[in-house]
Protein backbone atom coordinates (compact mmCIF):
# COMPACT_ATOMS: atom_id res chain seq x y z
CA UNK A 1 0.00 0.00 0.00
CA UNK A 2 2.88 2.59 0.31
CA UNK A 3 2.27 2.89 -3.73
CA UNK A 4 0.07 5.49 -2.31
CA UNK A 5 2.83 7.73 -1.96
CA UNK A 6 4.03 8.34 -5.22
CA UNK A 7 0.89 10.28 -6.17
CA UNK A 8 1.69 13.64 -6.96
CA UNK A 9 -0.77 17.18 -7.08
CA UNK A 10 1.72 18.48 -8.94
CA UNK A 11 2.25 21.24 -6.26
CA UNK A 12 5.35 22.51 -5.58
CA UNK A 13 6.72 21.16 -1.91
CA UNK A 14 6.59 24.26 0.07
CA UNK A 15 6.67 21.99 3.40
CA UNK A 16 9.50 19.82 4.65
CA UNK A 17 7.30 17.16 5.78
CA UNK A 18 8.39 15.12 2.39
CA UNK A 19 8.17 11.62 1.33
CA UNK A 20 11.46 10.73 2.65
CA UNK A 21 10.58 12.18 6.28
CA UNK A 22 7.13 10.04 5.60
CA UNK A 23 9.07 7.12 4.95
CA UNK A 24 10.72 6.93 8.12
CA UNK A 25 7.90 7.67 9.85
CA UNK A 26 5.88 5.02 8.38
CA UNK A 27 8.36 2.41 9.35
CA UNK A 28 7.09 2.62 12.77
CA UNK A 29 3.51 3.61 12.74
CA UNK A 30 0.45 1.19 11.33
CA UNK A 31 -1.96 2.42 8.28
CA UNK A 32 -2.60 -0.37 6.54
CA UNK A 33 -5.99 -0.36 7.70
CA UNK A 34 -6.64 3.92 6.51
CA UNK A 35 -5.20 2.86 3.37
CA UNK A 36 -7.23 -0.08 2.99
CA UNK A 37 -10.19 2.69 3.90
CA UNK A 38 -9.41 4.82 1.07
CA UNK A 39 -8.97 2.18 -1.36
CA UNK A 40 -12.28 0.78 -0.53
CA UNK A 41 -13.51 4.30 -0.80
CA UNK A 42 -11.82 4.63 -4.09
CA UNK A 43 -10.67 7.89 -2.62
CA UNK A 44 -7.01 6.75 -2.40
CA UNK A 45 -5.52 8.84 -5.53
CA UNK A 46 -7.58 12.34 -4.39
CA UNK A 47 -3.92 13.21 -2.21
CA UNK A 48 -0.14 11.72 -1.79
CA UNK A 49 -0.72 9.69 2.07
CA UNK A 50 1.93 11.64 2.89
CA UNK A 51 0.84 15.04 2.54
CA UNK A 52 -3.15 13.30 3.44
CA UNK A 53 -1.58 12.44 7.28
CA UNK A 54 0.33 15.45 7.95
CA UNK A 55 -0.42 17.71 11.21
CA UNK A 56 -0.02 20.78 12.03
CA UNK A 57 3.11 23.38 10.47
CA UNK A 58 3.90 23.55 13.88
CA UNK A 59 4.69 20.41 14.53
CA UNK A 60 8.19 20.76 15.83
CA UNK A 61 7.64 23.83 18.12
CA UNK A 62 4.63 21.64 19.36
CA UNK A 63 6.80 18.50 20.40
CA UNK A 64 5.17 16.41 18.21
CA UNK A 65 4.73 13.76 14.91
CA UNK A 66 5.31 15.16 11.70
CA UNK A 67 2.38 12.88 10.75
CA UNK A 68 -0.60 11.33 12.41
CA UNK A 69 -3.13 9.08 11.59
CA UNK A 70 -6.74 9.95 12.19
CA UNK A 71 -8.84 8.02 14.80
CA UNK A 72 -11.24 5.86 12.69
CA UNK A 73 -13.83 7.34 14.45
CA UNK A 74 -12.53 10.35 11.30
CA UNK A 75 -12.87 8.13 8.62
CA UNK A 76 -15.72 9.21 7.20
CA UNK A 77 -15.10 12.60 7.32
CA UNK A 78 -11.99 12.06 5.80
CA UNK A 79 -13.87 10.58 3.19
CA UNK A 80 -16.48 13.71 2.50
CA UNK A 81 -13.32 16.07 2.22
CA UNK A 82 -11.21 13.84 0.17
CA UNK A 83 -14.47 13.08 -2.14
CA UNK A 84 -14.89 17.14 -1.89
CA UNK A 85 -11.38 17.49 -2.98
CA UNK A 86 -11.74 15.45 -5.70
CA UNK A 87 -15.09 17.32 -7.19
CA UNK A 88 -13.00 20.35 -6.77
CA UNK A 89 -10.24 19.10 -9.00
CA UNK A 90 -12.76 17.78 -11.58
CA UNK A 91 -14.83 20.44 -12.33
CA UNK A 92 -11.79 22.59 -12.42
CA UNK A 93 -11.77 24.85 -9.40
CA UNK A 94 -8.74 23.60 -7.71
CA UNK A 95 -6.05 22.20 -10.12
CA UNK A 96 -2.52 22.14 -8.38
CA UNK A 97 -2.50 22.48 -4.73
CA UNK A 98 -1.03 20.65 -1.86
CA UNK A 99 -2.25 19.55 1.71
CA UNK A 100 -0.07 21.00 4.37
CA UNK A 101 -1.60 20.39 7.58
CA UNK A 102 -4.52 17.59 8.15
CA UNK A 103 -5.71 15.95 11.45
CA UNK A 104 -4.49 17.01 14.50
CA UNK A 105 -4.83 16.29 17.97
CA UNK A 106 -6.46 17.91 20.56
CA UNK A 107 -2.79 18.62 22.53
CA UNK A 108 -1.33 19.77 19.37
CA UNK A 109 -4.26 21.38 18.08
CA UNK A 110 -4.16 23.26 21.22
CA UNK A 111 -0.29 24.06 21.07
CA UNK A 112 -1.17 25.40 17.33
CA UNK A 113 -3.58 27.83 17.81
CA UNK A 114 -6.37 26.16 16.25
CA UNK A 115 -9.59 26.84 17.29
CA UNK A 116 -11.15 25.18 19.97
CA UNK A 117 -13.92 23.34 18.32
CA UNK A 118 -11.35 23.11 14.88
CA UNK A 119 -12.61 20.51 12.23
CA UNK A 120 -8.70 19.80 12.00
CA UNK A 121 -9.29 17.66 15.92
CA UNK A 122 -13.27 17.12 16.12
CA UNK A 123 -13.35 15.20 12.48
CA UNK A 124 -11.40 16.25 9.78
CA UNK A 125 -10.07 19.29 7.83
CA UNK A 126 -7.21 19.97 5.46
CA UNK A 127 -5.46 23.13 4.98
CA UNK A 128 -4.22 24.05 1.52
CA UNK A 129 -1.20 25.84 -0.51
CA UNK A 130 -1.15 26.86 -3.94
CA UNK A 131 1.81 27.01 -6.86
CA UNK A 132 1.52 30.82 -7.80
CA UNK A 133 -1.36 31.38 -10.08
CA UNK A 134 -3.07 28.30 -9.95
CA UNK A 135 -6.42 28.78 -8.73
CA UNK A 136 -8.41 31.76 -8.48
CA UNK A 137 -10.03 32.67 -5.30
CA UNK A 138 -13.47 33.65 -6.92
CA UNK A 139 -14.03 30.00 -8.72
CA UNK A 140 -13.53 28.34 -5.11
CA UNK A 141 -16.28 31.16 -3.65
CA UNK A 142 -18.82 30.64 -6.55
CA UNK A 143 -18.68 27.27 -5.55
CA UNK A 144 -18.71 27.99 -1.80
CA UNK A 145 -21.81 30.34 -2.62
CA UNK A 146 -23.72 27.57 -5.15
CA UNK A 147 -22.70 24.18 -3.91
CA UNK A 148 -21.51 24.56 -0.13
CA UNK A 149 -24.72 23.83 1.48
CA UNK A 150 -24.37 20.38 -0.42
CA UNK A 151 -21.53 19.56 0.70
CA UNK A 152 -21.35 21.07 4.36
CA UNK A 153 -18.45 22.66 3.26
CA UNK A 154 -16.01 24.72 5.51
CA UNK A 155 -14.14 27.42 3.76
CA UNK A 156 -11.66 29.74 4.98
CA UNK A 157 -8.51 31.81 3.58
CA UNK A 158 -6.10 32.50 6.69
CA UNK A 159 -3.33 35.50 6.24
CA UNK A 160 -0.96 33.01 5.38
CA UNK A 161 -2.85 32.86 1.98
CA UNK A 162 -3.07 28.73 3.37
CA UNK A 163 -7.07 27.89 2.60
CA UNK A 164 -8.99 25.76 5.08
CA UNK A 165 -11.92 23.36 4.07
CA UNK A 166 -13.92 21.03 5.74
CA UNK A 167 -17.17 19.28 5.31
CA UNK A 168 -18.61 19.64 8.92
CA UNK A 169 -20.54 22.30 8.14
CA UNK A 170 -21.69 25.14 5.64
CA UNK A 171 -19.69 28.13 6.88
CA UNK A 172 -16.97 30.61 5.48
CA UNK A 173 -14.87 32.96 8.07
CA UNK A 174 -11.42 35.14 8.31
CA UNK A 175 -9.10 36.42 10.30
CA UNK A 176 -11.39 37.17 13.58
CA UNK A 177 -13.04 33.82 13.15
CA UNK A 178 -16.66 35.62 11.77
CA UNK A 179 -18.44 35.29 8.34
CA UNK A 180 -17.80 39.38 7.81
CA UNK A 181 -14.26 39.15 7.63
CA UNK A 182 -14.32 35.76 5.32
CA UNK A 183 -12.91 36.69 1.49
CA UNK A 184 -15.84 34.80 -0.23
CA UNK A 185 -17.96 37.49 1.46
CA UNK A 186 -16.36 41.06 0.41
CA UNK A 187 -17.55 43.08 -1.77
CA UNK A 188 -14.77 42.77 -4.72
CA UNK A 189 -13.25 38.74 -3.97
CA UNK A 190 -11.64 38.59 -7.65
CA UNK A 191 -9.17 41.55 -5.88
CA UNK A 192 -8.06 39.00 -3.36
CA UNK A 193 -4.92 37.03 -4.40
CA UNK A 194 -3.50 33.63 -3.12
Amino acid sequence: MLSLLVLSTAAGASDDRDEAMFVKWFQHHHTVRFEHFLVQRKIDAVVPLYQLLRTASDWRECHAQPFALPPASHWPAVESTLKLLDALRQQGVLTRFEVVSAYRDKRLNACAGGAAHSAHAQAFAVDLEFPEGSVGPQRLCDFWKQHGGEWNLGLSRYPSGRVHLDTTGYRTWGEDYSARTSYCLQPAPDQVRF
